[in-house]
């Protein structure tokens, strides 16, 4: 059974659908979509919250984005990261403060402009990240253990499109 629901769609006092959609008609795949993309984000923030916080204890499970995209592209600005994440200024400022407090980031001046930072992953922050990116996907391939590889890549090709087309 999903979470949030028994499959039958909330209706007004006339009996129509709440939402204005015909439940039984075209729509019915985007509900269906709203319901599973609700209960996996709903997990994926429970689970993101306990790994994250074997990188350090102290670790928002929202800055896990930030250490995955040092990870990826190396020393990146604050705000990059800010517009990537998709946080002000101000938030990142914060993020990055705790993580360098922690000794999981450090900073340093950006060559091509003196009034820039450059942050990157320290030697002890990669480590600690890599640990837990490899706990994460050993998770994945344990739940996963039922599934064809190449459903696992389409799965994996369909997310990616749906992120590339929600960050436009």
């Amino acid at each position: 059974m999903h979470e949030g629901g028994n499959g039958e769609g909330h209706r007004t006092a006339s009996g129509a659908p709440a939402s204005g959609v015909d439940q039984g008609g075209a729509n019915q795949e985007f509900l269906a979509l709203e319901r599973e993309l609700t209960v996996l984000l709903r997990r994926a923030r429970a689970n993101s919250g306990e790994m994250v916080r074997e990188v350090h204890p102290d670790l928002e499970s929202s800055a896990y984005g930030l250490l995955v995209r040092l990870e990826e592209l190396g020393r990146q600005r604050a705000t990059e990261l800010a517009a990537y994440i998709g946080v002000g200024k101000a938030t990142m400022s914060r993020q990055l403060r705790a993580l360098e407090e922690m000794g999981v980031v450090a900073r340093e001046p950006d060559p091509a402009d003196g009034r820039a930072w450059l942050v990157h992953l320290t030697e002890e922050g990669r480590a600690r990240f890599r640990a837990v990116r490899e706990a994460r996907r050993a998770r994945y391939v344990r739940e996963l253990a039922s599934w064809d590889r190449e459903e696992v890549a389409e799965l994996a090709r369909l997310l990616h499109r749906l992120n590339r087309g929600v960050e436009r």
